[in-house]
């Protein structure tokens, strides 16, 4: 369930587009540094990294249409070609329980496992 808070900066971000530009202090010389995109909830559903070169990389997500959470991300390399796939499995609190991560040619490779430990001060 998400807070009043995060709804107000979500509708703020609806249908957003976000450049970063760095700018070399000496020469002037102006280059795109981020881009995030976001859908019409206010998420974001892309992102790219650049260089001087160009892309460095660029992560796609791709949210569950009944909960509105994180179903898949998939990143890309600097030749936009996909270099890793993850798909997420989400406790009934709102909490990542599981991380699976595969190969661009569709093989498991590893899973991360969410623990949160709560100290009693």
């Amino acid at each position: 369930m998400l807070t009043p808070e995060q709804l107000a900066k979500r509708e703020k971000r609806k249908n957003l587009t976000v450049k970063e530009w760095n700018t070399d202090h000496n020469t002037k010389t102006k280059w795109l540094d981020r881009v995030k995109v976001y859908d019409s909830e206010g998420r974001c559903i892309e992102e790219i990294e650049y260089a001087t070169y160009g892309q460095k990389w660029r992560i796609t997500t791709e949210y569950d249409d009944k909960t509105g959470r994180v179903k898949e991300e998939v990143e890309y390399n600097d030749q936009n070609k996909p270099v890793r796939i993850r798909k997420y499995e989400w406790n009934k609190n709102g909490t990542k329980a599981k991380q699976y991560n595969y190969l661009p040619n569709g093989k498991l490779y590893s899973v991360k496992v969410f623990e949160y430990i709560f100290s009693k001060d």
